[in-house]
């Protein structure tokens, strides 16, 4: 029995921060489902992992990359053009929560530019670059969806930094839709709310609440990510998921703030 996946063999993706989590789930569904996946992260050794572990098909390139430098980002999409010649899909993702449980007085400048830097700049670094090829490629067009987070609506206690940009990364998604129309680029957001990945370990043991209570949460499997992002991306141009949550169900979210 057929489970709806489509077979999309000549469609090219870019996933960042796909040494792990969400992005290294990502990445191995569009793998599995025909895409060629470019893999984008700091750590090179992670990314040959998710490479090995996609099994059968084409090898997926690794190009190790800090999103947050404009020098590496230009070197990533020129890898791109170099290696397919257009681009189809970007899953901004690369992220970092910063340093937890530290109060808003005491948080250092140097963390909070290093969350900003990596989540709202380096996003739009590749969205950018992702635009740029997109809109000379024939035929022209593509799609962008950004990872948000539950924290792009409500925030957690001493969240400072990751909620901003959060926050941001939705301004980010409604001009990229809006500015991509002309080139035929779609751009929507995906807001996941306690996926099973090495990020939110920590919620099965308990994380602090508005209450101030410590609450263990209810996790859901991260392959639900991966295929509520692989359903995105597989419309045509013509049609856009704006915005999704996926959450556990169960999670604290209606109600949090």
């Amino acid at each position: 029995m057929s489970d709806g996946r489509v077979s999309v063999v000549s469609k090219v993706a870019v996933v960042t921060g796909a040494g792990s989590g969400v992005g290294r789930a990502v990445a191995l569904e569009l793998l599995e489902t025909g895409w060629s996946v470019v893999l984008a992260g700091r750590r090179e050794e992670a990314l040959a992992e998710t490479a090995r572990l996609a099994g059968g098909g084409p090898p997926a390139p690794v190009v190790p990359t800090d999103v947050a430098s404009p020098q590496r980002v230009d070197a990533l999409f020129a890898a791109v053009r170099e290696r397919f010649g257009r681009l189809d899909l970007l899953f901004n993702n690369a992220g970092s929560f910063g340093p937890r449980g530290v109060p808003l007085e005491d948080l250092a400048y140097e963390d909070w530019r290093s969350v900003v830097d990596t989540n709202l700049t380096g996003a739009f670094l590749c969205a950018q670059a992702a635009f740029r090829l997109m809109r000379d490629q024939d035929p022209r067009g593509g799609r962008i969806i950004n990872n948000g987070s539950l924290s792009a609506h409500v925030p957690r206690p001493d969240s400072v930094a990751y909620t901003a940009t959060k926050h941001a990364i939705t301004g980010l998604t409604k001009s990229l839709s809006l500015d991509g129309r002309r080139y035929g680029i779609a751009c929507g957001q995906i807001d996941i709310g306690n996926a099973a990945t090495e990020m939110t370990e920590r919620m099965s043991a308990g994380v602090p609440q508005a209450s101030g209570e410590v609450v263990a949460e209810p996790v859901m499997d991260v392959a639900d990510v991966a295929r509520t992002v692989r359903h995105m991306a597989s419309l045509p141009l013509g049609a856009n998921v704006q915005f999704a949550t996926v959450m556990a169900t169960a999670m604290p979210y209606i109600g949090r703030g």
